[in-house]
């Protein structure tokens, strides 16, 4: 049943100022557009609601049944569209997405500062949580999107691909690998390693990749984040495989990384979305700033 809003905001204009001329004052429209709106809600119901005369205008029965009515109905719905306003100013100043902490450590307080000065009002959370969680939050819509790696499919979500990162040997500038142009898995058999833990994408990688090669390797420890493998190598305990963006991410000038060859292992970096479901103007702006630069970074 369609419901002519527009005819029964005329009919409580008249009927609380009593007449047409200052009812259509106060809605901005010529009496006739204002009659006509009257004509048509009445044909509408099938039922007159007033009665105009040359000094007045009157309810009928039927106007004063539906007076009370009508009013509560029109004010519900002014409550219901202010609440939706606030709430879609309020989604306008807030911006939540997941990303990789690889990629969050080094890359995102750059871009975050440029979205900073074109946004000045916009507040971000960033979730730097594993490739699992993004998915979650993105799925859930606690974030808009995700910068993360390939994981299973969901049927809601859409991977949109934007480099993919080979994974190098992270080792002391002096190690004796370090004047290599690349190693090979087996070169470093031997060498005591630290790997990531098994609920990260990165484990898994390296795990497929390396199939039944990875009972060789010296997996002497085992931490939850690339950060904390990346000190163990800063302190000489052991050698760690990370995804090359991480590099940037340590910062530090006594580390070599080492590109690894027989097998390569390579992440496929990229966004992921809730499908059909558009951004909102500042993270349209801010997916834009992460694809230029972490294209740029592409090998």
């Amino acid at each position: 049943m369609r419901i002519d809003f527009l005819g029964l905001e005329a009919f409580l204009a008249i009927a609380e100022r009593g007449s047409f001329q200052r009812a259509a004052s106060q809605l901005n429209l010529s009496q006739t557009a204002l009659s006509h709106r009257m004509r048509k809600l009445e044909d509408d119901l099938g039922v007159k609601l007033l009665t105009r005369t040359t000094r007045q205008v009157a309810l009928t029965p039927a106007g004063q049944e539906l007076l009370p009515k009508a009013k509560r109905m029109i004010e519900d719905i002014a409550v219901s569209y202010e609440q939706l306003r606030r709430q879609g100013r309020e989604r306008q100043e807030r911006l939540a997405i997941g990303c990789l902490p690889t990629i969050a450590t080094y890359y995102l307080p750059r871009i975050l500062k440029a979205l900073s000065a074109k946004f000045p009002d916009v507040t971000v959370r960033v979730y730097d949580n594993s490739a699992s969680e993004i998915a979650d939050l993105v799925q859930n819509r606690d974030a808009e999107f995700g910068i993360t790696v390939v994981s299973a499919n969901r049927w809601d979500l859409e991977f949109k691909p934007l480099l993919k990162e080979p994974y190098v040997l992270l080792c002391p500038a002096d190690h004796p690998l370090a004047g290599r142009a690349s190693v090979n898995w087996s070169e470093f058999e031997g060498q005591p390693l630290v790997r990531i833990s098994p609920q990260t994408a990165n484990r898994a990688i390296i795990d497929e990749a390396l199939g039944s090669r990875r009972e060789f390797m010296q997996w002497r420890f085992e931490v939850q984040h690339v950060a904390t493998a990346v000190s163990l190598v800063v302190e000489r305990v052991a050698l760690t495989v990370v995804p090359r963006l991480a590099i940037d991410a340590a910062g530090h000038p006594g580390l070599k990384a080492l590109p690894i060859r027989n097998p390569g292992v390579t992440r496929t970096v990229g966004v992921v979305t809730k499908r059909g479901l558009p951004l909102s103007e500042a993270g349209e702006a801010l997916l834009g700033l992460i694809s230029r630069q972490l294209k740029a970074e592409a090998p």
